[in-house]
Parts: structure tokens; C-alpha cells; sequence
């Protein structure tokens, strides 16, 4: 079984101003002569690790990473406002062009896939290769099974917790209650309703208990990007129209496609990867069968490294293998 490459720091890290105000953090690792590969985290508003850098062959790849507006590092932290699907999508051309490359792989997981999905439809001819994690196409029903009704009969102990903050009577639109506390005026209520729905997510993303995940999603400054910014993108349908993404297949017909996706995913369930597999000619799915939702799973990142393996042997005679 394959796991991650050693750690490794960047050769280069900045900050990118974008539109209304919002600063991005970026970093480039690797070989600079390398595969050009973008790292687009989940959430929205998960931001990126140290361990993102090294799903990647660091001779082979030049790998970028970004952490999305109000995300991560990026600034201001955990912002809303001029925070959109169609503005972190500007962002991402963006910084291509920032950064000179020509065309370049993308390597999303959950929101990140759905992004990298979104960006490629509207970018086709800037997109050398997808790998994609634990898809999410943000239908009404994929934000139903989360934060209403489905998942909650799995976990009905985590779910108990994430809904004891929020009154009987607001309990039939989830979504609603939790955004209406974070983005209110009282600080310890914003505070106490990050911490709940961040928890919910890391609790259920992997397929055994996970006390690192619980740790991080439970970080104050974690916690209050990812609830608040998720909670405004699934209030908002994620700022794209119904079936958008499988309706739009058509576009990306001749980008080789890697799907990665476990069984037992909670958070975005398999049937999202089945429908997106069935809708591109040019796809592979890989389904996992003993994992749940996260990167870290074992076999997750086996199969995500074998996948930036096999890209990096599709596409290297085009580029500079490292010193």
C-alpha cells in the first residue's frame, strides 16, 4: 500500500491579492520545472495542511497550494462577504496566470471537488488532468443527507450533539438555524454553533474514530472558517444552478478523469461519484471499499497516490523530472 511522500516545505510562499479586499495564501513546492498541480481543499473553507503537499512525487510535480477566500491563512480569515463560487473560481484563474503556468493538473476532494469540477467546465483548455476525492455535487439532496436527515441514522450519538444547541421549533431546516448563529451578532453563540457543525463533519469523515480529526475540527480558528463559510454556501446552493455540474459533463469530455471514492462515505455518499462516473466517458472510479469520506484514510491516500503517479507517467515528457 502506498502512503504519503516525505514531508517537504516550500521553495516559495506569498500572498496573493485578489478582488474586494481578499488576500490569498499560496505555496509551491517541489520542482518548479515540474507537472503544474493545484491543491483545492474541501469545505469550503477547510484550508490547507503540511500533508497536502505530499500526495505528489516532489521530482515530479510542481505542486501549488491555496488556501480558498476567508480560508486557511488567506485574509481576512473567515470572511463572507464577495465570497462566491464564481469569485473563488476568478481567484483560481487568477493565480494560473500569476503563476505563468500554461495548464495544470487539479487535485480536489469534497468541496475541492466539486470546485475543480466547476473550474474545468468553465477552463477546459487549462486542465491537463482531474483527481478527484470524495465528490460532492451539491445537489439539494447531497445537502439534505448531511445536515438534515440520513446521516443522523448512522450517527445518531454525534448527531444528538451537533443538534442540542438548536431549538425543537428551528430544527426542521438545520442549515438555516446554524447560519442564522453564524453570522449573528453574539460572539459566544457564533463561537458554540462553529464548534458544533465543524465537529459533526470531522466526527463522520472517517470510517474509524478518528481523535486527530476531532482535534482539528474542533480548533477555534478552524472551526469558525469552516462553519461559516460552509454554512453560507449550502444556504446559497453553492451559488450554482441544480445538476449543474453532471448537466455540463459534456465539457469536459478528453480531460482524463481519476474518481476516488469510499464506500462507506457519510459526508458526501458514494452515489455522487457513481453519478459523476457515469456522465464522463473519459473517467475512472475507483471505489474503496474501507474507507469513509477523508484523504487520510489509508487506502484513500493509496489510491490518491497512485493516481498522482500514474498522471505524472501520463504527462512527463512534456516536463523536467528533478535533480
Amino acid at each position: 500500500m502506498l502512503t504519503l511522500y516525505p514531508s517537504i516545505r516550500p521553495y516559495n510562499d506569498f500572498y496573493l491579492p485578489v478582488s474586494d479586499g481578499h488576500q490569498l495564501y499560496v505555496e509551491e513546492c517541489g520542482n518548479p520545472e515540474g507537472i503544474p498541480v493545484l491543491f483545492v481543499h474541501g469545505g469550503p473553507g477547510g484550508g490547507c495542511g503540511k500533508k497536502d503537499r505530499s500526495f505528489f512525487d516532489p521530482e515530479m510535480y510542481r505542486i501549488i497550494l491555496f488556501d480558498q477566500r476567508g480560508a486557511g491563512r488567506s485574509l481576512p480569515h473567515a470572511a463572507l462577504e464577495n465570497n462566491t463560487t464564481d469569485h473563488l473560481l476568478a481567484d483560481m484563474e487568477q493565480l494560473r496566470e500569476h503563476l505563468g503556468v500554461d495548464q495544470w493538473v487539479l487535485f480536489g476532494g469534497s468541496w475541492g471537488s466539486t470546485l475543480s469540477l466547476l473550474y474545468a467546465q468553465a477552463n477546459p483548455e487549462r486542465v491537463m488532468g482531474l483527481i478527484l476525492r470524495g465528490i460532492f455535487l451539491c445537489r439539494q439532496r447531497d445537502f439534505d443527507w448531511f445536515y438534515q436527515a440520513g446521516a443522523h441514522h448512522v450517527f445518531p450519538d454525534y448527531w444528538k450533539d451537533y443538534q442540542e444547541i438548536i431549538p425543537a421549533a428551528e430544527r426542521g431546516n438545520m442549515i438555516e438555524a446554524y447560519h442564522k448563529r453564524l453570522t449573528g451578532s453574539d460572539e459566544l453563540a457564533k463561537m458554540n454553533a462553529a464548534k458544533h457543525w465543524s465537529l459533526w463533519e470531522g466526527r463522520c469523515s472517517t470510517l474509524r474514530p478518528c481523535p486527530d480529526k476531532e482535534e482539528f475540527f474542533s480548533d477555534p480558528r478552524v472551526a469558525i472558517a469552516i462553519a461559516r463559510i460552509e454554512a453560507h454556501y449550502f444556504i446559497n446552493d453553492c451559488f450554482i444552478e441544480p445538476d449543474q455540474i453532471v448537466n455540463n459533463a459534456q465539457c469536459l469530455e478528453g480531460i482524463p478523469t481519476t474518481i476516488v471514492h469510499g464506500r462507506y462515505d457519510m459526508v458526501c455518499p458514494l452515489d455522487n461519484a457513481v453519478t459523476l462516473y457515469e456522465a464522463l466517458p473519459d473517467s475512472e472510479l475507483h471505489i474503496i471499499r474501507d474507507a469513509g469520506h477523508a484523504s487520510s484514510e489509508p487506502s484513500i491516500t493509496d489510491a490518491l497516490v497512485r493516481a498522482t503517479e500514474e498522471m505524472a507517467e501520463r504527462f512527463k515528457g512534456d516536463f523536467h523530472k528533478g535533480a
